[in-house]
């Protein structure tokens, strides 16, 4: 079973995202910022993070851009799930190093798609 970390600071995002994921069968941890994700990755690292941009501490750029630079979770997939949906800030969440792109408020077939992909390569 794929382990997926959600991260998020709206709780009821996480809630919505890991309903969604578990229903297809995958284990889901979440964290609330991108510090939160880092310890729980550094304990634990997942298959696969779904991370929210706009976050205190650290945001999902910063979070994205740590992921890629260390070697034990480099080829850690990544999905920015974000309402930052103007045409840089796709640029620019892809320059961070992020393999999808969705933009809220999402479709959860288009998550679990990008999900579903990303985890098969």
């Amino acid at each position: 079973m794929s382990k997926v970390l959600i991260v998020d600071d709206s709780p009821t995002m996480r809630e919505m995202v890991s309903e969604h994921l578990r229903y297809e069968g995958y284990s889901v941890i979440e964290a609330a910022d991108g510090e939160e994700a880092i310890a729980k990755i550094q304990v634990s690292i997942p298959d696969l993070v779904v991370t929210d941009i706009v976050m205190p501490r650290k945001n999902g750029y910063e979070l994205c851009r740590w992921l890629k630079s260390e070697p034990t979770t480099r080829n850690v997939p990544v999905i920015m799930c974000t309402s930052k949906g103007e045409e840089f800030d796709v640029y620019w969440g892809m320059k961070q190093g992020a393999d999808a792109y969705i933009t809220k408020p999402y479709h959860p077939p288009d998550l679990l798609a990008a999900v579903k992909r990303l985890l098969n390569k």
